[in-house]
């Protein structure tokens, strides 16, 4: 059984009824709840007498360092199997990291640890990172985003992840490591012996100086499937250096992000041969890079190539308009694998998404979630996204939010819902204004339709 309660305060009588239910509990989740360090004194009892216990998630809570204090003995005892750990955003500091490096010491069943969001400090972290050194340590993933590291992290780092071939996941956004620091911790994972699947490294103050670095592990790991360097400025020349890499047989990459990264339609050469070459690559994120239409028209050739297995694309805010909607049509009525496409916060309008909706109707297509938030549209567009819902059945997710439909748009994808043929479960409409007969339609409609999701 799994108990699983997110943003509930916890009086004394729920929380003494969800004990009782905890004892059995394989799952247990409790995010947002309120909770502090007198209950970790109770869940230590249950993660010391519940055996089935494997996954415990406790984000967004003020446990602070007492309440870690209290978990430990717990995680410390013999009989526990906890093998996933979330203490993210928990009012941690650095005098947590020595209870917990001696639960990496002890306890070999523990397989995952999310301490994100909590101001651990360097120090702390190296502290964590001699309980990773020991032989009983198995841990596969550690997430340390936003722990206020500094390059000072890297030896740490290094001489752990020499040690631990069991390390799957690392990720350490959102913390000041700077160009030399994320050379040094490159050079250390071309060494290590671990297979290292997924690397995160969103807003660390990564330039075009440390692409070399990031694209010699994707040429000598090819394990690793996950790349995230979003939101740092690795512009044109930094990417070009990380296709080196991207392009090398031995680089099997799955999921690149690369959001924020001031690029321009000058990378777009380079992406589009990795997205019509690299076979293994399904998921690309591209948002907030001022590609333009040229840069999208270049993308939607790669799409079309045979070769291409892209089964997501993010293209958000990219400054596209109108005139790159015929290539994207183009390419969705060629391409079979896309499924995803989030190409919001972008002046397509009314013309473009109509000539969009050509493609989508297509056969070939097989788009299953299309985010449209932002695009200037108005009704006008309405009735053609209407037939686009009506008759693909694939399609089970729309995004029109910030979009002027007034009453008489958001009255025909209403119509579009009622359609038995329609299949789209999640319609997203935020910040759209109509009104109260028209709130009252979409009540209806979520009513007699409850696998539909109305969100706004």
């Amino acid at each position: 059984m799994d108990l699983d309660i997110q943003c509930e305060e916890m009086s004394p009588s729920r929380w003494a009824e969800l004990l009782s239910t905890m004892k059995t509990c394989k799952t247990i989740r409790l995010d947002d709840c309120n909770l502090s360090s007198s209950n970790c004194e109770d869940l230590s009892s249950i993660i010391n007498t519940n055996p089935s216990l494997t996954e415990l998630k406790l984000n967004n809570n003020e446990l602070g360092d007492a309440g870690v204090e209290y978990l430990c003995k717990g995680l410390l005892m013999p009989s526990c199997s906890l093998q996933k750990l979330w203490l993210q955003n928990c009012n941690l500091t650095s005098a947590s990291c020595e209870t917990l490096r001696s639960v990496l010491s002890a306890q070999p069943s523990l397989t995952e640890l999310h301490v994100g969001d909590n101001k651990l400090g360097t120090a702390g972290v190296k502290v964590l990172c001699q309980g990773m050194m020991n032989p009983n340590c198995k841990l596969q993933k550690l997430q340390l985003e936003y722990c206020e590291l500094t390059a000072d992290i890297v030896e740490a780092l290094n001489a752990a992840l020499q040690s631990k071939p069991t390390l799957k996941e690392l990720s350490l956004s959102n913390n000041t490591l700077g160009d030399t620091a994320v050379k040094q911790l490159c050079r250390g994972l071309v060494e290590a012996s671990c297979n290292l699947e997924l690397l995160h490294l969103e807003n660390c103050g990564i330039t075009s100086d440390s692409c070399r670095e990031i694209s010699a592990v994707l040429s000598n790991k090819s394990s690793l499937i996950d790349l995230s360097v979003g939101d740092n400025k690795i512009g044109d020349s930094g990417l070009a250096l990380l296709c080196q890499g991207l392009m090398h047989p031995n680089c099997k990459i799955q999921k690149l992000w690369l959001w924020d990264c001031d690029l321009t339609n000058a990378s777009c050469k380079d992406l589009s041969r990795l997205i019509s070459t690299k076979e293994t690559l399904t998921e690309i994120s591209l948002i907030d890079n001022n590609l333009r239409d040229s840069g999208m028209e270049m993308l939607c050739q790669a799409l079309k190539d045979p070769k291409s297995k892209l089964q997501e694309l993010w293209i958000r805010e990219c400054g596209l308009t109108t005139a790159c909607c015929k290539a994207v049509s183009s390419a969705l009525s060629v391409n079979k694998n896309l499924k995803v496409l989030h190409i919001g916060e972008n002046k397509l309008g009314d013309a473009g998404v109509e000539l969009m909706c050509e493609g989508l109707l297509h056969p070939s297509c097989n788009i299953q979630s299309l985010w449209l938030g932002n695009c200037d549209l108005t009704a006008a567009c309405c009735a053609t996204l209407a037939t686009v819902m009506a008759t693909k059945q694939c399609l089970t997710e729309l995004d029109l939010s910030y979009n002027s439909l007034e009453d008489e748009g958001i009255r025909k994808i209403c119509e579009a819902l009622r359609n038995p043929s329609c299949n789209v479960q999640q319609l997203i409409l935020y910040d759209i204004f109509w009104s109260s007969e028209v709130d009252d339609e979409l009540r209806a409609l979520e009513e007699s339709k409850p696998e539909v999701k109305i969100i706004s």
